[in-house]
């Protein structure tokens, strides 16, 4: 027996098993919750019912409603870098996916020796499931996710796919662990459908991970026809197909919460909700008062939707201003179950779980972001506190612009106060060198089209190397 366990007293062995029946609440089954997370593809921060939009989403709303929903909560401007720091707790600058997406024609993905949430899970006990949109590489079997710490997986491996063919680039992208699937229907209902199947059909002697990554309201503009003529008080034509694309996904969120009361594990399931990134507003949109969206790092590029639910465990209706980044997911759902990350690499994100539970808000580091949204410019931002600093760089010259927003005092970013503050802007300046320094070219950077000679496989499933 190990030296500190012989010299604890009865007494501390009691505080000890209390202080962990504590950490593990729940009834039924399993002392660890189940946790769903679910994530949203380029939902804008006014694209919500309960931040005022005009787009209805009930279910979205009521978790908003018996849970906590934070207001500063930031992802990074575009997909990849989002699930890349969702999944590992890491920033993608660490290991190259922090300018941009991975495309079709990408032959990398997330390094294999990136630790990330599933496998920390399974460790726990927890039984791993994932349906929806990877966009973490797929070029190589051992990168995908059934791979790498999920049991099954069910869903499409790049981004842009279409919702009816379920299609990218011609080919079929619509899979179930490896092997294509052709099954008629509108994406986001067929995912419900198999997040149902799964909770439904799951190992009731093991707590459930359910990863629920779903591709809309992501381009292409395409919603159900009775969808959009519901939304008919939308005068904008593409706002209108965007906002049947939130209304379907929210009606199938529904789906699965139905599914967790009616097998009685809702009063045991954690539920986390965000978007991977601010809306685009080239394509219907909307995330006012912020300024800006997607592919930019404005705050209306990464500051997203986000939320938190535990019936009779976190409150109800609580609203909290605590700055959290999606890499701090990772380390704050490994805590609620009861664990740690087991990432032999260190994290950047941190454990917010016992000041969220608390109902307080901690200092957090600094959090910093980048895109390159083409070939031309790249955009970096660091925020320390109330104080962001943005800085735009001319590839071609290196010649750079900054920018300095009071966020607290002016979360639209209005009033550029960089000529002010000439030594905060050397010093956060100083943090956005450190930071890129950790890759300071993205050696796996992709242009945006393919390259010469490159051919689209016929099934991106059977496409994938062993």
């Amino acid at each position: 027996m190990h030296a500190n366990l012989q010299s604890m007293s009865r007494r501390q062995w009691l505080e000890a098993g209390l202080g962990l029946a504590a950490a593990q609440p729940g009834q039924g089954a399993t002392a660890r919750p189940n946790i769903v997370l679910i994530l949203a593809d380029d939902l804008g921060s006014k694209d919500v019912g309960y931040q005022g939009s005009e787009i209805r989403t009930p279910t979205i709303d009521r978790l908003a409603r018996e849970g906590v929903r934070f207001t500063q909560f930031y992802s990074f401007p575009l997909c990849s870098p989002t699930r890349a720091a969702l999944l590992t707790g890491r920033s993608p600058m660490r290991y190259g996916l922090a300018y941009s997406v991975i495309r079709p024609w990408a032959p990398y993905g997330l390094p294999l020796d990136e630790h990330i949430i599933p496998q920390t899970l399974k460790s726990l006990g927890y039984q791993t499931v994932m349906v929806g949109k990877w966009h973490l590489g797929h070029a190589n079997r051992r990168l995908l996710p059934h791979a790498r710490g999920f049991d099954h997986f069910y869903g499409h491996v790049n981004g842009n796919i279409d919702y009816y063919t379920h299609e990218r680039e011609g080919a079929i992208d619509w899979q179930r662990n490896g092997v294509s699937v052709h099954e008629e229907g509108y994406s986001t209902d067929l995912l419900a459908r198999e997040a149902v199947r799964m909770i439904t059909g799951r190992d009731r002697s093991r707590p459930l991970f359910l990863y629920l990554a779903f591709n809309a309201p992501h381009t292409p503009l395409q919603a159900p026809k009775e969808a959009i003529a519901a939304c008919s008080h939308i005068p904008d034509a593409k706002r209108r197909v965007f906002a049947a694309m939130v209304e379907t996904m929210d009606r199938a969120i529904g789906t699965v919460l139905r599914t967790l009361e009616q097998e009685g594990m809702a009063r045991d399931t954690l539920i986390v909700f965000l978007s991977d990134n601010g809306g685009p507003i080239n394509a219907g949109a909307r995330n006012d008062p912020l300024r800006a969206g997607k592919a930019t790092v404005f705050e209306g590029g990464i500051r997203v939707p986000a939320l938190m639910w535990w019936p009779g465990r976190l409150p109800a209706g609580r609203v909290s201003d605590q700055v959290m980044t999606v890499q701090d997911v990772f380390p704050t759902l490994a805590s609620a179950a009861g664990g740690k990350p087991l990432a032999a690499k260190p994290l950047d994100g941190e454990d917010l779980w016992p000041a969220i539970l608390a109902g307080r808000s901690v200092t957090r580091g600094d959090l910093f972001f980048a895109v390159e949204p083409g070939d031309e410019t790249r955009q970096l931002a660091v925020r320390r506190g109330a104080w962001k600093l943005i800085r735009r760089i001319e590839k071609p010259t290196g010649h750079h612009t900054d920018l300095l927003f009071n966020i607290e005092e002016d979360p639209r970013e209005t009033t550029d106060l960089a000529t002010k503050n000439p030594q905060l802007v050397r010093e956060l300046g100083a943090e956005l060198d450190r930071w890129q320094a950790l890759h300071p070219r993205c050696e796996i950077f992709t242009t945006m089209g393919p390259h010469p000679g490159w051919v689209p496989p016929k099934d991106w499933a059977k496409a994938a190397a062993e």
